[in-house]
């Protein structure tokens, strides 16, 4: 199974989201990440990936939820999910991502996963979420049908 995060960074009533620029998701928004690298934990990566993507320093992480998701019945991604409003710098952008500061009220649900609106409103309010997300269709993901989710809120890590 991949393991990779996400990190939500927050600056007062915004969200700082990415529009990806290629690979997986290409031209979607989302929050800043990537897979874990070896023997680096959740944390580190969601730190190293901000920084890579967006060209900032992240601090005071907070661990805002652990995402499940499967692909034709098999584990595919387990997602480890942050948020913070500790952070030095201007976001730039990279050949990976088009950093944005959005409204919270304006976060574009329709041009990311399907399954984002299900959890990213109770992380953004600072909720702790866990779920899990089932997907059919075959790789890649993005190409995959949405088919059902199971989804936990107020979990502690």
């Amino acid at each position: 199974m991949i393991e990779a995060t996400l990190c939500f960074v927050r600056r007062d009533e915004e969200v700082l989201l990415i529009e990806k620029r290629r690979g997986l998701g290409e031209g979607w928004f989302n929050g800043p990440g990537g897979k874990l690298e070896d023997g680096e934990s959740p944390r580190e990566c969601a730190r190293r990936e901000v920084r890579e993507e967006v060209g900032i320093e992240v601090s005071g992480l907070e661990k805002a939820g652990e995402l499940t998701f499967r692909l034709d019945g098999e584990g595919h991604t387990r997602c480890h999910v942050f948020r913070t409003d500790v952070f030095e710098g201007e976001p730039t952008p990279s050949p990976e991502a088009r950093p944005v500061w959005m409204p919270v009220e304006e976060v574009p649900y329709d041009r990311m996963w399907e399954d984002d609106e299900l959890w990213l409103p109770g992380v953004l309010e600072g909720r702790t979420v866990r779920g899990e997300f089932a997907f059919e269709g075959g790789k890649p993901l993005d190409e995959a049908a949405f088919v059902d989710h199971e989804l936990e809120w107020g979990v502690r890590f």
